[in-house]
């Protein structure tokens, strides 16, 4: 008899943790399915439109800067595209130096665009991206690109360079454009901010003669373009 109210208690005490651990896991459920209406159903637009602003970009589209001719129509200055190997500093994974020595086994790199990249890295700052090497061909392009996983922080852009057909004839009245310094973009901090928004992107300016004079004509307007970007932020 003794044994049979053993096993009688021993079912109870059994059929006790069952209900509870069904309970339990209801509990569990009914918390995975209040959340799921709320993400799926009350905060849908809110969340679709955060995942959508993480997955488009919106980036300015600098201007072709706009041609200089004389009164006969011919051109004084004018635009031509080339690539450009680009660094940003805060980027770079490592030591800097050892990633440009590691560059140089790449694309060719001077003693001369060293001391280019350090001049400007004095200039600017250290999340904004800096020219190592101009105009490269299309082979160096190809080489860096097979490598470019190697390499944080450093990619090619096709940039516009400005070109001048008359040679050093009338330089001095024409002038030339360069890369926006720090004493400029203090400058700018005054401009007006409709115009400071249209330099969004920009990192050359006239710096004497006509092309600092008509700065602001020869700009142009800057667009903004959607792009949609990969886990890593690359578009």
């Amino acid at each position: 008899m003794t044994e049979f109210k053993d096993i009688e208690r021993e079912l109870d005490r059994f059929r006790s943790r069952l209900i509870a651990a069904a309970l339990f896991v209801l509990v569990c459920f009914g918390l995975l399915a209040t959340r799921l209406v709320v993400l799926q159903i009350l905060r849908h637009d809110e969340l679709a439109l955060q995942a959508e602003a993480n997955r488009i970009a919106v980036v300015p589209v600098v201007p072709n800067r706009g041609l200089i001719v004389d009164r006969n129509g011919v051109v004084l200055a004018n635009n031509y595209s080339a690539y450009t190997l680009e660094i940003t500093p805060a980027k770079v994974k490592g030591d800097l130096e050892t990633v440009i020595d590691a560059l140089a086994q790449v694309v060719d790199i001077q003693p001369k665009d060293r001391r280019r990249f350090k001049r400007l890295q004095e200039e600017s700052k250290s999340f904004e991206s800096l020219p190592i090497r101009n105009k490269l061909t299309d082979e160096e392009v190809a080489r860096f690109t097979a490598q470019r996983f190697r390499f944080a922080g450093v990619d090619v852009r096709a940039r516009l360079f400005r070109n001048y057909p008359m040679g050093e004839v009338g330089s001095h009245l024409i002038g030339y454009i360069g890369r926006i310094n720090q004493a400029e973009q203090t400058a700018m901090e005054d401009w007006d901010e409709d115009v400071q928004a249209n330099y969004r992107g920009t990192d050359v300016i006239g710096k004497l003669g006509l092309e600092q004079k008509y700065e602001q004509t020869l700009h142009g307007s800057t667009g903004f373009e959607e792009v949609e970007t990969s886990a890593g932020g690359r578009a």
